[in-house]
């Protein structure tokens, strides 16, 4: 960063005072005061997958036209491949100010990704498969240790959905190590204005909350409005500019969840918004006035979902470059973390939204563990952290749990308690700070090792669902890890998953041992084996209730 911030500042000064007034014991010690430790600001998107933030990846759609054009493998839908994003200039900028990472994984719905961030643990040790799941309380959560052993303030602000839903009897955010909690327990809003607010604060037990009816908040240049994109954005704001004011000294971390983009439960007409006006950018309003939506409200007028999905997410782009900027003034030397929780949701063939990342549209999106349901956008930037910088390095949400402990100074445990109590399990989270700060191109081994990306679909009766890559390949399989129900693909040469490859009769070498690593077939056998023993694949798993019915034409209350 160019400029000090004002805490950097101040320990120079402390420096410089103790040089002039002590000056046998700053030479005896020969080092200067102790760093302290930084802020962290970690932002967490909802249903915003790769399709509508392609702006943070310069050059990625003329990649996949390369690969799947005439040059390529000449794809009969190659020229769907447009690229057409949502305007995110802030989103744009962070990722130039950091580095972008391209091969980032999350689970395929809300509740298991973040689930997995909190605890540093794959899904089938968290027991959280679907939106309907919850985190118990015998889970370890990083902020506990940030807390507890790092001094350090920590507010988390708009959606939480780790409790479960409606009773919340799951992990609430007093009993993860958040000292507040402003925003919604829930997995979706009933309407982007009229929601319900829920406070944990010092008041509060740490397994109750309170619920208030949505305040109204303004920003300058946003007028007071309940819309809870703005309550969340007016939230953090003020707790963090009353926090530097308070304990300028004290370090703070925040845990930041937009709602954009997911739809609403009951909101009418559509579950989808048109954004207030005063939160869209100049493209986002002409868009919205061409096609006819009233701002600020669910009247779309003639507009697609694909032009609000763009609006909702130019929104919400808006609001964090509002956060950024207060962030940037009072300490600059702050780590920000952006991350996309799924990929984008898909509410059937005449509402699509994909444009120009995934050409097979069918069954392929949210909810499932295809890349266009778990290859999320993700950036961070801060000191030490080149600009500019491009990371190819497999990633998963798990492993900003050993990150963000390890940018604090905070060692990363080994092993972390389960979802029972007496429970334990290695961390499956690997700390990123060697390809942060030192440019690594792996993390974990590119053959043996593997991320997982699981669910349990109620939107398709209970359809188990996994997907498990190294560093080239990737097995994806439907029911069980039987060979007719797993697809393999090779993602350096088919990102969009449009060419299964064959496998082996059996895997009956590789048990041997009699493979090599550089064999295909090996990593065909090899992942089947991490999905049938090492996944909910293994699970006797009894499904949930399923949710209510849903409204036609409207997606289940999540």
């Amino acid at each position: 960063m160019s400029r000090l911030s004002p805490r950097t500042a101040r320990a120079w000064v402390l420096c410089l005072v103790l040089a002039v007034a002590c000056p046998a014991v700053t030479a005896a010690a020969g080092t200067p005061p102790p760093a302290r430790r930084p802020n962290i600001l970690l932002i967490i998107s909802d249903d915003i997958g790769m399709d509508v933030s392609t702006g943070m990846y310069p050059g990625l759609i003329d990649e996949l036209v390369g690969k799947y054009g005439p040059g390529g493998h000449e794809h009969p839908r190659w020229r769907d491949i447009q690229g057409r994003p949502a305007s995110t200039p802030n989103l744009d900028a962070l990722a130039q100010q950091g580095m972008r990472f391209t091969q980032a994984w999350a689970n395929p719905f809300c509740s298991p990704t973040r689930t997995s961030l909190l605890t540093g643990l794959f899904s089938v040790r968290t027991g959280v498969f679907d939106y309907l799941g919850h985190l118990t309380q015998n889970h370890h959560s990083f902020v506990r240790d940030l807390k507890e052993k790092g001094g350090y303030a920590t507010a988390v602000f708009g959606k939480w959905h780790i409790a479960g839903l409606d009773v919340y009897p799951g992990m609430k955010p007093r009993e993860a190590g958040f000292d507040l909690f402003r925003g919604n327990l829930h997995g979706g809003l009933d309407t982007y204005w009229e929601w319900n607010y829920h406070v944990q604060d010092e008041s509060t037990p740490p397994d109750r909350w309170r619920t208030e009816p949505a305040p109204v908040r303004s920003l300058p240049g946003i007028a007071p409005t309940t819309y809870a994109p703005v309550v969340t954005t007016a939230d953090a704001i003020e707790w963090i500019t009353a926090q530097e004011r308070r304990d300028p000294d004290r370090p703070w971390f925040v845990w930041l969840a937009h709602n954009l983009a997911h739809i609403t439960a009951i909101q009418q007409p559509n579950p989808m918004v048109v954004p207030p006006a005063d939160t869209l950018d100049e493209p986002s309003r002409r868009e919205m006035e061409a096609c006819g939506g009233t701002f600020g409200s669910a009247n779309a007028g003639r507009c697609t979902d694909k032009m609000l999905m763009r609006a909702m997410t130019n929104s919400m782009d808006t609001l964090i470059g509002r956060v950024l900027e207060v962030v940037d003034r009072l300490d600059p030397d702050t780590y920000v973390i952006y991350v996309g929780d799924n990929g984008t949701w898909m509410f059937g063939a005449n509402r699509e939204f994909i444009d120009n990342m995934y050409i097979t549209r069918v069954n392929r999106s949210k909810g499932t563990a295809y890349e266009s349901g778990v290859r999320v956008p993700m950036a961070v930037r801060g000191p030490r952290i080149p600009g500019g910088s491009v990371s190819d390095v497999p990633v998963h949400s798990v492993d900003l749990f050993p990150t963000i402990l390890e940018l604090a100074g905070l060692p990363a445990p080994k092993t972390v308690p389960g979802r029972d109590p007496g429970t334990t399990h290695p961390l499956d989270g690997v700390s990123l700070l060697p390809v942060l700060f030192d440019g690594a191109t792996q993390v974990r081994d590119p053959d043996q090792g593997y991320l997982l990306a699981e669910t349990i679909n109620p939107v398709r009766q209970n359809m188990r669902h996994v997907g498990a890559r190294n560093a080239r390949y990737k097995m994806v399989c439907a029911h069980d890890a039987s060979a007719g129900n797993c697809e393999f693909y090779d993602l350096i040469a088919d990102p969009l998953e449009e060419f299964p490859l064959p496998g082996p009769a059996n895997c009956d070498a590789f048990a041997r041992g009699a493979l090599a690593r550089t064999s295909r077939d090996w990593h065909y056998c090899h992942l089947q084996r991490v999905i049938a023993s090492g996944s909910l694949m293994e699970l006797a798993f009894v499904p949930p209730a399923a949710p209510n019915p849903a409204p036609p034409g409207r997606a289940p209350r999540k």
